[in-house]
């Protein structure tokens, strides 16, 4: 980019031109250059200054537009904006002749435009075929080159490990709906936000539960490319992914009843010995006025249709079974190291997290030390015009 500058500088200073602006141009926009934020540029310059005459220079016709039909219609907007066009390499000429010319030169740039996309694709393709992602790096993962591999996914933390406790927690039922992982991930300082306000959109968590890429494996349909594994390192386990799929398809819980209260704590925990569906519950009145409460099957077709259990034989019984509920020493020690296998791999997955936070606020501290030195160091100089001036206002004013 800049030896091209250099060159159009010259080529200016040899023609005698003043050089009001520079607009580089990285990127192509496949052939449309209201897709080049160069060129949108340019356009908005010579727009906003209607009554100047300007030269454009150019450093190469395939810079000026890789399309024919789009070559065409930036000269056209050119000409409309009275802007002249000049190119280092190319003369332009609006005979027939000089036409025919710059539409074979434009054809050739957008035939080597579509050549160089096909091979790019293809070689991205067969990289993707063996088990390499290519596109841009999910979040949590970035590129880094490794030995043998080129340019490799890795695992981009601490990021990365919070992923990993969303998408888990997820799975798991740690976190019943979508907007309770949101709500987890808002809350985390180190995992990059959508808004200033500190907000996710709900799109990302869609992507975030649909990418294969956390899996350790490589997708892509659009290519033809059908799921494989992949050299990188995963985030979660595909067993992990599955669950999360199963629970979005099926959707959220329904919400909790309003109808259940302290007066039946047993409805829709307990079933019908007979069908297996859930036993509802009602206050049934006697003769004499008194309510008695009950449990009872209300599934029609069932051999105890209606029929039905007094609470306190039911819940007395679903007590006693409580009470002669005792771990055994064997279960005791095994629930205990589980717990605190968990308590292990929880705090191995928070401890980037951790490092993420004290690596920041060492650099606040040290930031903040700067400036306090910085500001004790100052000395202010009496002789100094405007504090003369300003010691001087102060004293007449008293």
């Amino acid at each position: 980019m800049e030896s091209q500058e250099t060159r159009c500088r010259q080529y200016a200073t040899a023609k005698g031109y003043d050089i009001a602006a520079v607009f580089p141009d990285t990127f192509s926009g496949g052939g449309d250059f209201m897709q080049r934020p160069g060129m949108v540029a340019l356009l908005s310059f010579l727009d906003a200054q209607p009554h100047e005459n300007f030269v454009v220079i150019f450093d190469d016709l395939k810079r000026f537009a890789r399309d024919r039909e789009f070559h065409f219609l930036l000269r056209d907007s050119f000409r409309k904006r009275g802007a002249q066009v000049e190119c280092l390499n190319f003369r332009f000429e609006d005979t027939p002749e000089g036409e025919f010319i710059e539409t074979i030169l434009a054809a050739q740039g957008q035939l080597e435009r579509k050549q160089n996309g096909r091979q790019v694709s293809q070689k991205m393709k067969a990289r993707l075929e063996s088990g390499y992602w290519v596109f841009a790096a999910p979040q949590g993962y970035t590129y880094e080159r490794v030995a043998g591999h080129g340019k490799l996914l890795v695992r981009d933390e601490p990021v990365a490990s919070i992923i990993q406790e969303a998408l888990e927690g997820f799975a798991a039922g740690r976190f019943e709906t979508q907007s309770e992982v949101k709500y987890f991930l808002e809350q985390q300082p180190a995992f990059p936000k959508d808004t200033p306000s500190g907000a996710i959109r709900y799109e990302k968590i869609i992507r975030l539960m649909s990418r294969i890429a956390y899996t350790g494996h490589v997708e892509y349909s659009d290519w033809d490319v059908s799921l494989r594994k992949g050299h990188h390192q995963p985030i979660i386990s595909m067993e992990t992914f599955d669950a999360i799929q199963q629970r979005l398809k099926e959707g959220s819980r329904p919400p909790f009843r309003k109808d259940i209260s302290a007066d039946f704590p047993l409805r829709g925990f307990i079933t019908c010995d007979d069908c297996g569906t859930s036993l509802t519950s009602c206050w049934s009145t006697s003769k004499s006025g008194a309510k008695h409460p009950y449990y009872l099957c209300h599934s029609k077709g069932c051999e105890s249709y209606r029929k039905s259990i007094r609470r306190d034989v039911i819940e007395g019984a679903f007590a006693g079974l409580i009470k002669d509920l005792q771990p055994t020493e064997g279960l005791f020690a095994v629930t205990k190291r589980m717990f605190k296998d968990a308590w292990g791999n929880d705090s191995n997955r928070r401890m980037p997290i951790k490092m993420f936070c004290e690596h920041n606020v060492g650099r606040l501290r040290n930031k903040s030390r700067v400036f306090w030195t910085a500001l004790s160091r100052l000395t202010v100089e009496p002789s100094s015009q405007p504090m003369r001036n300003a010691s001087t206002h102060w004293k007449n004013k008293n």
